[in-house]
């Protein structure tokens, strides 16, 4: 059984149509090329892989726009990309989607991040990335905060997507979610466990378990996580560490296989939220559709819970997915029904 009714899901998506969400982060191509691989090669021990498709998507913080767009709601992207072809390929594949690009900072001081993927049998054999790891220049980064600034005109929610890439700097961070305060707008955050932000008054935040112990005490954790979740002392410590670092509304902290801690000041301990997969076939873009969803049904009017559990479900759907994917509001719906009728 769920412990949010269907109706109330169906009620809170149905406010998603009204809704526009601006993603500031690291853009990306996520480029995937499937084949079969029937022998080795003979210059070296590794497979040979037949090409016999290719496709592409936007990945990083497009990837969370499309969730978006997915879900019924508005999107518009602000980050840096190449003047090059893939540039111009992951921008195409945007606007098809109905993804707002004006907030989009072009320059030819970096490539264009890309990550293709060689996948053979349904396993991927080797990943290629091509990116600059540099920060950007003291210009681009003006365009960008003043790009961000004014993509947040007229909408309700902001999601910053950090991937690493050098899109989120402290300095946007502050701007950001200061006027975001200022106009009442819900504010998501999905952050790198390797780069540390000042992020106070944010609404939501949705580290995995690594991720909240790096940012929280600088350490990985040790070991493997404690099950049941609530019993994993040393989780607990590292999230009320992260609350009063951040002060953020509530924490949806990631748990893979183990679901969701829905972690929020006041209460003597975080709710347990668990799993909704029912196979899972890749992980891989799950943490945009968390943030996303969660976000999007902030806006739309949904209890940190009410969110979390929403996200929930939509992560259950894409982690039956192959490859970077998304979630549609309808196959949300289904999901949920199925949940409460099995």
């Amino acid at each position: 059984m769920t412990s949010i009714a269907p109706k109330r899901v169906e009620q809170i998506l149905g406010n998603f149509a009204s809704q526009r969400i601006v993603v500031i982060g690291d853009l990306m191509l996520d480029r995937y090329v499937y084949g079969t691989v029937e022998r080795i090669s003979p210059e070296a021990p590794v497979p040979v892989v037949e090409v016999s498709h290719e496709r592409s998507m936007p990945g990083g913080a497009g990837n969370v726009a499309s969730n978006i767009r997915s879900l019924g709601a508005a999107a518009d992207i602000c980050a840096v990309v190449g003047l090059d072809a893939w540039g111009e390929k992951v921008l195409q594949l945007l606007r098809e989607e109905g993804v707002g690009t004006d907030p989009l900072v072009r320059t030819a001081d970096s490539p264009t991040t890309v990550k293709t993927r060689v996948i053979a049998e349904h396993q991927q054999v080797v990943r290629v990335d091509r990116e600059r790891r540099s920060g950007w220049s003291a210009g681009v980064q003006e365009q960008l905060v003043d790009a961000a600034l004014g993509a947040l005109d007229g909408c309700t929610g902001v999601i910053l997507e950090d991937y690493g890439k050098g899109v989120i700097s402290q300095g946007l961070v502050d701007r950001v979610l200061q006027k975001a305060a200022a106009s009442s707008l819900v504010s998501g955050l999905d952050p790198k466990e390797n780069h540390s932000l000042s992020a106070s008054g944010l609404t939501v935040a949705t580290p995995n378990r690594r991720e909240t112990h790096l940012l929280a005490t600088g350490h990985a954790p040790h070991g493997r996580p404690e099950v049941p979740p609530l019993e994993d002392q040393e989780l607990l410590r590292a999230t009320r560490i992260l609350m009063g670092k951040w002060a953020a509304r509530f924490l949806a902290v990631t748990l893979g296989s183990h679901g969701m801690l829905v972690v929020q000041p006041g209460e003597s301990r975080p709710l347990h939220i668990p799993t909704r997969a029912r196979e899972v076939y890749d992980v891989s873009g799950a943490g945009d559709t968390v943030i996303a969803a969660c976000t999007l049904s902030l806006a739309a009017g949904a209890s940190p819970v009410e969110a979390a559990e929403i996200a929930n479900f939509a992560a259950g759907v894409v982690v039956g997915k192959l490859g970077t994917a998304t979630c549609s509001r309808a196959e949300l719906l289904q999901y949920v029904h199925q949940q409460e009728e099995g």
